[in-house]
C-alpha cells in the first residue's frame, strides 16, 4: 500500500483493507519483531497507552493463571509515545499509530508538540491516535474526568490550533487556555500527523466525523452495529463539509480462535473469563444473559483494577457464563474468524488487528496465539482480496 493510501489524502486512491500490527507497551518491551511489521503486510503499527491493564491484581497470580510466572505484574506500562518515537526510527515503511492515548492525562499542547516530533523521526508516518479517556488511567492518579467528552473535543480545537495557526495563539476555552502561545515547528514536508479516534457514542462518533482520519470503535460487537457507527461518523463529516470516504475505518474487537475442544478449555481461564469485565452489561442483556457485576455495569469505564477486591472477582469469576462471551466476542478456527470478519469488511471496515484473546488463557495458548492469528489474516486476505 501506497504511503499515499495510508494517509488517506482526499481525492488520492481509497485504502484497501489490510490487517494492522499490533506492538505491546509492557516490559519486557520486545521490539525484535519489527523488520517484520515493516516488510509491507501490515498497514500500521499500533502501540496502546495504558498507566494500568484491564486484568485485576487479584487475579493475577499463579493460583489464576501461570502468566503471572513471567511477569509479577500486569500493569508494567511503557509510555506509548516514548515507545513510538523508539519505533520510528527503527523502522522505514509503516506508519505508527498510538491506539489510544487520551487527552486527559495529556495537556493538548504536549500532544500537538510530541506528535509532531515522532512524525519529523517517522518522516511523516505517525498517526496520533486519541481517546477520551477511562477511569482505570485518570481517576487514580488524581487528574480530573469529569466531562471528558467535552475535553477531548476541546483538546482537538487546541491541537489544530497550535498546528495551523501562524504565529501567536490565544484561546479561552472550559478546559483550557492559551496566551500568546505558538508552534513554530513546521511540520514533516508540510503535512500534519493524521489523527486517528476510538469513539463509540453519540457525540464521540459526531467528533470523529468533523476531526478523524481513521476511526477505532470503543465496542461494535456485529456488523450491522459497525456500519450503523460508521454512518454516523460519514453523515458528521458530510455536514463539517469533509470527505467522509477519506476517514478510515478501523476495529482492534476480540476474538478467540480456536476449534470447539480449544475453545471449551480457553473459556475455563480465570483471565479469559474476566474478558466480561470489559463489556457493558447492556450488550449481554440485548443477547439474553446477565452481567456478573451487576446490570449497570459499564465495562472498560467501570474497571478499576485496584479497587476490585478479590472475593468480588472470584464471584464474578463464578457465575460468568461462557454462552455470554460466546455470544458477543467473535470465535472459531482461523478460517470462521476470517469469514466473520468479512461481514465487517462488507460493512466498510478497511484495516483490522484480529486480537486473539485465547493468548490469555495461559503459556501454552499465548505460544500459539500469534500463528493463528497469522492465520486468520491470511484466510481474511484470500477472501477479500477479490473485491479490494
Amino acid at each position: 500500500m501506497s504511503q499515499t493510501a495510508n494517509r488517506a489524502t482526499p481525492g488520492a486512491e481509497r485504502p484497501s483493507f489490510q490487517p494492522a500490527a499490533f506492538l505491546r507497551t509492557t516490559l519486557p518491551l520486545d521490539l525484535s519483531q519489527l523488520e517484520m511489521l515493516d516488510s509491507g503486510r501490515y498497514h500500521s503499527i499500533w502501540l496502546p497507552d495504558h498507566m494500568v491493564s484491564f486484568w485485576p491484581d487479584s487475579i493475577w497470580t499463579p493460583e489464576f493463571t501461570d502468566l503471572a510466572t513471567t511477569s509479577p505484574s500486569p500493569h508494567r506500562h511503557l509510555d506509548a509515545m516514548a515507545v513510538a518515537a523508539a519505533v520510528a526510527v527503527k523502522t522505514k515503511n509503516v506508519p505508527i499509530a498510538t491506539c489510544v492515548v487520551d487527552t486527559v492525562r495529556r495537556h493538548p499542547a504536549m500532544l500537538a508538540q510530541t506528535a509532531l516530533t515522532i512524525d519529523h523521526l517517522a518522516k511523516g508516518r505517525f498517526i496520533l491516535g486519541l481517546g477520551c479517556g477511562e477511569t482505570e488511567n485518570t481517576v487514580p492518579y488524581g487528574f480530573d474526568f469529569e466531562k471528558p467528552v467535552s475535553r477531548f473535543e476541546e483538546a482537538l480545537k487546541v491541537i489544530k490550533l497550535l498546528w495551523e495557526r501562524q504565529g501567536l495563539v490565544d484561546f479561552e476555552g472550559q478546559f483550557y487556555k492559551l496566551h500568546h502561545a505558538r508552534m513554530d515547528t513546521e511540520p514533516y514536508e508540510g503535512r500534519f500527523p493524521k489523527i486517528w479516534i476510538g469513539a463509540n457514542g453519540p457525540r464521540m462518533l459526531d467528533i470523529a466525523g468533523r476531526y478523524a482520519d481513521g476511526w477505532w470503535p470503543a465496542g461494535a460487537w456485529t456488523p450491522e452495529e459497525y456500519a450503523a457507527k460508521l454512518k454516523i461518523i460519514r453523515d458528521s463529516a458530510e455536514r463539517a463539509g469533509r470527505d467522509p470516504m477519506a476517514i478510515i475505518p478501523a476495529t482492534t474487537n476480540f476474538c478467540l480462535i480456536g476449534d470447539d475442544a480449544e475453545l471449551a478449555e480457553i473459556l475455563q481461564a480465570p483471565l479469559v473469563k474476566a474478558l466480561v469485565m470489559q463489556l457493558p452489561a447492556e450488550v449481554l442483556r440485548e443477547r439474553g444473559f446477565k452481567h456478573p457485576l451487576g446490570e449497570n455495569w459499564r465495562g472498560m469505564q467501570d474497571i478499576d483494577p485496584g479497587k476490585l477486591p478479590r472475593e468480588k472477582i472470584v464471584d464474578m469469576l463464578a457465575r460468568v457464563e461462557p454462552e455470554a462471551i460466546l455470544a458477543v466476542i467473535e470465535h472459531g478456527s482461523p478460517e470462521q474468524i476470517a469469514r466473520k470478519y468479512k461481514g465487517y469488511v462488507d460493512a466498510g471496515l478497511r484495516v483490522a488487528k484480529l486480537l486473539d484473546y485465547s493468548g490469555m488463557a495461559g503459556l501454552k495458548w499465548a505460544a500459539r496465539s500469534a500463528q493463528k492469528v497469522r492465520e486468520a489474516e491470511d484466510a481474511l486476505i484470500r477472501l477479500v482480496g477479490a473485491q479490494t
